[in-house]
């Protein structure tokens, strides 16, 4: 295995960071190295950032090398080029507004800003499933994560972009209010007057009232009526759906199938291969494409992996 296909992979969500080794030629996260921990998103910039570091520092220790070069999947507001946080009112991050993340990570992680890619969080997700995944052999293809929030991405040329669909105008709101996690919790408290925490409680609930199954088939409704006119005026012919929302996929797949019938739309609707990897390997796979030859400070035993 030859150490410069290896490139760290980075997935910050709005609870979490998870990091991975991944080697760029073999398209696979090596196993050992995967590193999950909780964050908490409205800490100081400086616990954050510290706990982020940890967390890759720890990935590297795996195979007793030092951090080297890593791709980062940031949920946006973000200025991706120079490693500025734009969050804010976001409920999230919002006391790293304003810093440049890239510079304050590299010298922690003591190596160069440089030697850090970040890239929007949905277009990693998309670009990881582009590079081995649900859409390893499309290109006119859209991707969804369906969450906390709502993340959108394009694929041109086997390279995925922000789509940034999430503050589209959509009902009475924007698009991210009726696809994301608190819709399901705000209409299963118009439903049952009980309050859930996440979509993972929802799916749990045993459905005597048909509450859940009438939420679902509504959330898939609202999906098929979003996502057309994007579809068709874009040209596209599959969409990928990741995120943890997508892990209910066959709650709602039916009803969307079914407007997108009825609309006569040709769209062929895939469930994420690669979940929560897909980030990782997106980001990596972004680092590949900035950062073509890195030395790290030893050459390791990976025969484990």
């Amino acid at each position: 295995m030859k150490m410069e296909s290896i490139i760290a992979g980075i997935d910050i969500g709005g609870t979490h960071i998870t990091a991975a080794l991944v080697d760029i030629n073999r398209k696979v996260i090596l196993r050992d190295s995967v590193k999950r921990r909780a964050v908490n998103s409205k800490d100081t910039a400086e616990n954050i950032i510290n706990a982020w570091s940890q967390v890759i520092k720890a990935c590297y220790n795996t195979y007793q090398i030092q951090p080297a070069k890593l791709g980062m999947a940031m949920p946006g507001p973000f200025d991706y080029k120079q490693g500025i946080a734009l969050m804010k009112n976001q409920d999230k991050f919002d006391q790293l507004f304003g810093i440049n993340v890239k510079d304050r990570l590299a010298r922690l992680l003591k190596i160069n800003s440089e030697d850090i890619s970040i890239a929007n969080d949905a277009a990693c997700f998309l670009q990881g499933e582009i590079f081995h995944g649900a859409a390893n052999d499309k290109d006119r293809v859209m991707g969804l994560t369906l969450g906390t929030g709502l993340g959108a991405a394009r694929a041109f040329h086997m390279t995925a972009e922000d789509a940034d669909l999430w503050c589209y105008p959509f009902k009475d709101g924007i698009a991210e209010d009726y696809l994301s996690s608190r819709w399901f919790v705000k209409r299963f408290f118009e439903y049952s007057g009980r309050t859930l925490e996440n979509v993972k409680e929802l799916v749990q609930l045993n459905d005597s009232d048909g509450y859940v199954q009438a939420i679902f088939k509504e959330f898939g409704n609202n999906l098929a009526t979003f996502i057309i006119p994007f579809m068709a005026a874009e040209n596209r012919n599959v969409l990928i759906l990741g995120g943890s929302i997508a892990n209910a996929f066959d709650l709602f797949i039916g009803e969307l199938q079914k407007i997108l019938t009825l609309e006569n739309i040709q769209l062929q609707v895939r469930r994420s291969v690669l979940g929560e990897s897909a980030a990782m390997m997106g980001a990596a796979s972004f680092c590949m494409q900035e950062l073509r030859s890195f030395q790290p400070a030893y050459v390791p035993n990976l025969s484990h992996s």
